[in-house]
């Protein structure tokens, strides 16, 4: 008697925030005989029984062969810029994704986990969480949302057309970890923003903006949810978020500073400027995406995936900032560090 060779799982986009972590926890599964990375650049890093490919999602690359065998896709590649030409995000993001949902069933993997997000549901109540019935048609105004929801249609048709394959819908908050902060700094606040403007003490004040409330995750907590999907006999969209919200309240206590209250049209209006100017890299579009994102009930991913979350939001918003302030990466392309002076 043989033992068995194992599952096999391609992972897209395996060299960025998430996909390090997904790959991390499944090259540490003993079930997991082999992980495929896919990303444009192959990285010098090399886990256990992790092989990788240089794939490019916004070329016409076909992935069939490489995702032959496998027992899961776990698709998370996603190009946040260039924000200011949709177009080039939309061809990798919702063309490239299409391709991968084709290959899947053309390969005839039996599993594909979609990295969905909060971003894709329509605008949420104030006045309490949402599930995952809540409607997926985003915000019309950013790229970001737009493309997210556009993909939970495109999926929609899938499952239609392939009732075969287990597709699962993972719909995470905002991730973030300390190898991704240089990352996360170059798309999110560009190369303007000094990192070690986030200490507590250079932040006497924090700007409490009306609506402004929103949830995070440790990125490592959000790939054991990739790792149960991928793994479980499990199907549909799963929320996953930690507690506790995050808003002017908790940031305060956070950096030991006081709130201010801040109207929103004031705030974007300087979002707006700074955009124009071409100091801040995330368009003002994706600032009102964000007032307008749901809190997440994640109930059905305790009960039905069996994940929990062993950080806190705020701990999740600590280690990112912590990261910022020493140009922390990894050692893959999307995370490279810098030199904090």
């Amino acid at each position: 008697m043989t033992d068995s060779p194992g599952k096999k799982i391609v992972v897209t986009g395996a060299t960025g925030n998430v996909g390090t972590s997904v790959v991390r926890l499944l090259s540490e599964d003993p079930a997991i005989g082999s992980v495929v990375g896919l990303a444009r650049r192959v990285p010098d890093w090399s886990p256990p029984r992790t092989t990788w490919h240089a794939v490019d999602l916004e070329e016409d690359t076909d992935p069939v062969e490489l995702f032959r065998g496998a027992d899961a896709v776990v698709h998370l590649a996603w190009k946040f810029q260039p924000a200011r030409d949709p177009a080039v995000t939309w061809r990798t993001n919702v063309l490239g994704s299409a391709r991968v949902f084709e290959a899947v069933a053309a390969a005839g993997v039996p599993a594909l986990v979609h990295a969905s997000s909060v971003g894709a549901y329509s605008p949420g109540p104030d006045d309490r969480a949402v599930d995952e019935s809540w409607p997926t048609h985003g915000w019309p105004g950013a790229a970001y949302t737009r493309e997210k929801a556009y993909l939970e249609r495109v999926l929609d048709t899938f499952e239609r057309d392939h009732p075969e394959t287990r597709v699962v819908r993972m719909r995470p908050a905002f991730l973030f970890k300390r190898e991704s902060a240089s990352e996360q700094r170059r798309i999110f606040g560009g190369r303007f923003l000094p990192g070690p403007l986030m200490r507590p003490e250079t932040l006497p004040v924090v700007p409490d903006i009306p609506g402004l409330r929103f949830q995070a995750l440790h990125t490592d907590d959000a790939a054991e949810a990739y790792r149960l999907a991928a793994l479980g006999d499990v199907r549909g969209a799963f929320n996953i978020a930690a507690d506790p919200p995050l808003d002017a309240k908790v940031l305060g206590e956070l950096f030991d500073a006081r709130p201010v209250r801040l109207p929103s049209p004031v705030a974007r209006s300087g979002l707006a400027a700074a955009w124009a100017l071409h100091l801040l890299p995330a368009s003002p579009q994706l600032f009102d995406a964000v007032l307008r994102v749901p809190l997440l009930d994640c109930t059905r991913a305790r009960t039905v995936l069996g994940w929990q979350p062993r950080h806190t939001a705020v701990e999740a918003l600590e280690e990112l900032l912590a990261g910022m302030r020493r140009g922390a990466g990894a050692d893959t392309a999307p995370l490279q560090g810098h030199t904090v002076g």
